[in-house]
């Protein structure tokens, strides 16, 4: 049996999580009509050590990907196996040349009067081919050390990504990558790398990317790297499982964070004094109506995503209703891998775009054995009154615009997990790539800042509600290959001009961003 099509567009590229009902009526109003004051919020409503900065991903701005000794990730092997999976068929081969124009890019960030910068360093460029075995690149550590002491020059705190989706494609090949256990120890090697190398300068670390986003979109719906799937989607995949893969696949990254979190902090934290911690996704989720049903469902929404790694990481263990559904599909801790798991983080990420509904949906032995029916819950576009969460961003099909559902996700986190603190690692909007558009016209994004006062007046009242928040990183700092859009899409503060040599031009919003951190906004 395989999944409809209407499930596999309910799925595409993002997760999902939720909490009780709200007002399910005032939700689309609230969402489309935003009060004055949300616009109102200044950079005084904030601590002075609140760390405001900016994210990026190297597979995404870096280019020079066959360059510089840098061997192949699984996202360069993707783009070149399944060129019709990315929205305009392009790959991030040449990106927009930020690791040639490194000086010039660091410049722009201190332009923006932000205080933090969080980037990845690939695997694959430190790592070419893989592991310790095939030799480290020294000019990758020439290139990183180059790179952070800029930062620091211009006084600007790097917060390093050590694997942002461009894992090795040698790994990959040789033992199925993050599907076999060989993973874990790998992925320690280099990551100590990093520590010995970077770690004197560097005292931010996270240590994955959104594992949410590699199991599901990568292992159960294959539209993303490394492209596997047992299910009939648009794409066809030639391998794969897509009931057991994504729970084998997010137990080995959970387990490979946590045994790189501990030779952190055994080895280099007591001298180097960072602080380590992992990116996950969050999203909100609205249940479809009032009903106990719907309520419940959405509650197993928030299990099966959120919960798949917080759970774990701050109670040693997955959520009970995830055993209970998946039964033996689901991998299971050692008594030793629970003590090794249960409060491997210093902080936790969470990168905020958007929220969804959640509908009760009871088994049926017409639905397909995988991981997105095992929840018992659909996701429906629209609430019982025919009303969206929120209006659609101008880009990328997956943003609903629900500022308010980030000040819920913190509450939540604080009452469920402990109070955890929390960096806001990705948060943003887009609006679509359109070069017919004038030059001066594409750069007035005052949506933009609309979006992002609207997400900061939400996250303030989280953290006087109690919410454990230490900062907020707007995604992105310029527009980017954005995997599966392309470049089909515009998240950046700084416009690319990709017809005059990737040219870096600052929007409206670069321009505001400074006068609001200094409060003359």
């Amino acid at each position: 049996m395989e999944c409809s099509e209407f499930l596999i567009a309910c799925l595409i590229f993002t997760s999902q999580i939720v909490v009780n009902a709200a007002d399910l009526e005032k939700l689309h109003h609230n969402a489309s009509n935003p009060n004055p004051e949300e616009l109102a919020v200044k950079r005084v409503d904030y601590p002075t050590d609140f760390v405001f900065g900016v994210s990026t991903a190297a597979a995404q701005i870096e280019g020079s990907a066959k360059n510089s000794g840098k061997g192949l990730s699984v996202w360069d092997n993707f783009v070149v196996k399944f060129p019709e999976r990315i929205s305009d068929h392009s790959n991030m081969f040449t990106a927009i040349d930020s690791y040639n124009r490194y000086k010039e890019d660091v410049k722009l960030i201190n332009n923006l009067g932000v205080d933090s910068y969080r980037f990845s360093i690939p695997w694959t460029r430190i790592l070419p081919n893989g592991t310790l075995n095939g030799g480290i690149n020294q000019e990758a550590i020439d290139h990183y050390n180059n790179l952070i002491d800029e930062l620091i020059k211009n006084g600007i705190k790097p917060y390093v990504t050590i694997l942002h989706f461009d894992s090795p494609q040698t790994l990959q090949d040789k033992y199925g990558g993050p599907l076999n256990r060989s993973f874990v120890n790998d992925f320690k090697d280099y990551s100590e790398i990093c520590f010995k190398t970077f770690g004197d300068r560097v005292k931010n670390w996270i240590t994955i990317n959104e594992p949410f986003i590699i199991a599901k979109i990568g292992y159960e719906l294959g539209f993303a790297a490394p492209g596997r799937c047992s299910l009939r989607t648009k794409f066809v995949c030639t391998s794969g499982n897509s009931s057991t893969e994504p729970y084998i696949v997010s137990h080995n990254l959970l387990l490979a964070h946590a045994t790189v979190v501990k030779l952190y902090k055994e080895k280099f934290q007591a001298n180097q004094g960072g602080q380590i911690g992992i990116s996950l996704v969050g999203q909100y989720v609205e249940p479809y109506s009032d009903s106990e049903e719907d309520r419940a469902a959405a509650k197993r929404v928030l299990d099966f995503n959120l919960g798949w790694y917080v759970e774990p990481l701050v109670y040693g263990d997955y959520p009970k209703s995830m055993r209970d559904l998946v039964r033996d599909r689901l991998p299971s801790f050692t008594k030793e891998e629970k003590n090794l798991i249960k409060g491997s983080f210093d902080f936790i990420g969470i990168n905020y775009y958007t929220s969804i509904y959640a509908k009760n949906s009871p088994p049926s032995p017409q639905k397909p054995i995988c991981y997105s029916t095992d929840s018992l819950a659909e996701l429906p576009k629209k609430n019982k009154h025919g009303e969206p969460i929120g209006p659609k961003a101008e880009g990328s099909s997956f943003i609903s615009i629900y500022p308010k559902g980030l000040q819920k996700l913190m509450d939540f986190m604080k009452e469920n997990y402990q109070s955890p603190k929390i960096y806001i690692t990705e948060n943003g909007i887009d609006e679509a790539k359109d070069d017919s558009r004038r030059l001066d016209k594409a750069l007035k994004d005052p949506h933009r800042v609309k979006n992002t006062l609207r997400h900061l007046y939400w996250l303030n009242k989280a953290i006087k509600n109690g919410a454990n928040v230490k900062g907020y990183f707007y995604w992105a700092l310029f527009d980017d290959f954005e995997w599966v859009d392309g470049y089909t899409t515009r998240f950046g503060l700084y416009y690319i001009d990709y017809k005059d040599n990737l040219k870096r031009i600052p929007k409206d919003s670069a321009k505001w961003l400074p006068k609001f951190l200094k409060g003359e906004v």
